[in-house]
C-alpha cells in the first residue's frame, strides 16, 4: 500500500514537471507582445476565470500587484452578472481557462470585444472559442491532467501558475522593479521588516552603556550589568569609539591572575570591535552577528559612538 501511494505521489510530481517544462516552446512572440502591452498599458489587467482558473487568476492578480503591475481580479461568472463595469477603457483583459470553451466566457468575451479592451487569453487549447477571439494568447497546453481519470485540473492549472510568474517576473525586469520597490508594498510581516527596517529603528529603543578607558573593574560590570545588553563601549570626551568591553571579556579577565584593583577598561577593551553604521538595515546585522558569532554590534557613524543593536533586538522582530 506504501509502495502505491509513493508511485502515484511521485508519477503526479512527474506529470506536474512535464507540464512546466513544456511552457519553455510557448514562452514565443506572443508572450513577449503581452509583457511589451502590459508594461505600457496606462489601465490595470483585469483578469478573469471560472472555476479552478479563477482560484489561479486571484494568485496572479496577487503576485502582479505586489510587484509594481496594478491588477484587479474578474470572476467570470459575476462579470455577466452586473461585474462588467469593473472593466475601464483604458484597462486590458486577460482570460484564463483550460478549454477556452466554458459557457460563462462565450458570454463574457464578445462584452470584452464590444468594448474595444484588448484581451490576452491565457488558454490550454489554440483551437479554442477564446484562443481564436483573443488578441494576444498565452498557450498553456498540457498533455495530459495527473488525475487518473484525466479530468481534475492540476497539471493545466500548474501552467497556468507558472505562465502568470513567468508574465510577473518579466514585467519586474521591463519595469526594472527593485527590491525597495518590493518593500513599499510589502510593509507587514517579517518579509517587509527584512526590506525596510533599518538599524536606527531599534538601537534607539536601547540603553546606551559607555565609559572612558580610566574606568575601574567596578564601574565596568555595574555599566554591563546595569545596562543589560552584554557590553559596554569605551569612548573619548567626544564620545569618539575607541573600543568594547563584553561580559565574555570579563570572564577571560576574571581567569586571569592579575592584581583586580588596577585593571582600567583601556586594558580589556577590544580596540577593533564590529560596528555597522545607523542607516543599515536590521538584516545586515543579522547576517553580520551570525558571520562573526557575536550577539550585539557597535552603532556608529563616522566613529562617533552611537548605541548598541542586540540579537535579541531582533529576534522580537521577528527577523530569526
Amino acid at each position: 500500500m506504501t509502495a502505491s501511494v509513493k508511485q502515484i505521489a511521485l508519477r503526479t510530481i512527474e506529470l506536474e514537471s512535464q507540464s512546466i517544462s513544456g511552457l519553455s516552446q510557448f514562452i514565443n512572440a506572443d508572450f513577449e507582445k503581452a509583457v511589451s502591452v502590459i508594461a505600457n498599458n496606462k489601465g490595470r489587467l483585469v483578469i478573469s476565470g471560472i472555476g479552478k482558473s479563477a482560484v489561479i487568476a486571484q494568485k496572479i492578480v496577487a503576485t502582479l500587484n505586489s510587484t509594481g503591475t496594478s491588477s484587479m481580479f474578474m470572476h467570470a461568472a459575476d462579470a455577466i452578472h452586473g461585474d462588467l463595469g469593473i472593466v475601464q477603457q483604458d484597462d486590458l483583459v486577460m482570460i484564463i481557462s483550460k478549454s477556452g470553451e466554458s459557457p460563462e466566457i462565450k458570454v463574457l468575451v464578445p462584452l470584452i470585444k464590444n468594448f474595444r479592451n484588448v484581451l490576452i487569453g491565457m488558454v490550454g487549447s489554440i483551437d479554442s472559442y477564446l484562443a481564436k477571439q483573443s488578441d494576444i494568447i498565452l498557450n498553456t497546453t498540457v498533455e495530459q491532467e495527473a488525475c487518473p481519470n484525466n479530468l481534475a485540473p492540476t497539471t493545466s492549472t500548474t501552467a497556468q501558475l507558472v505562465m502568470g510568474d513567468a508574465l510577473a517576473v518579466a514585467l519586474m525586469e521591463m519595469k526594472g522593479f527593485t527590491s525597495d520597490d518590493f518593500a513599499k508594498f510589502h510593509p507587514g510581516g517579517t518579509l517587509g521588516k527584512k526590506l525596510y527596517l533599518r538599524v536606527a529603528d531599534l538601537y534607539v529603543k536601547n540603553e546606551r552603556p559607555k565609559l572612558i578607558p580610566d574606568a575601574s573593574l567596578k564601574e565596568i560590570i555595574f555599566e554591563i550589568s546595569s545596562k543589560r545588553l552584554g557590553a559596554t563601549a569605551i569612548v573619548d570626551a567626544g564620545d569618539k569609539l575607541l573600543g568594547i568591553i563584553t561580559d565574555g571579556d570579563l570572564r577571560r579577565m576574571l581567569e586571569k591572575k592579575v592584581a583586580l584593583e588596577s585593571i582600567k577598561a583601556a586594558d580589556i577593551m577590544t580596540a577593533t570591535p564590529k560596528t555597522i553604521n545607523a542607516d543599515s538595515l536590521a538584516v545586515e546585522a543579522l547576517d553580520l552577528m551570525r558571520k562573526k558569532a557575536i550577539t550585539q554590534l557597535v552603532v556608529t557613524d563616522n566613529g562617533k559612538y552611537l548605541g548598541f543593536i542586540h540579537l535579541h533586538d531582533l529576534i522580537r522582530e521577528g527577523l530569526i
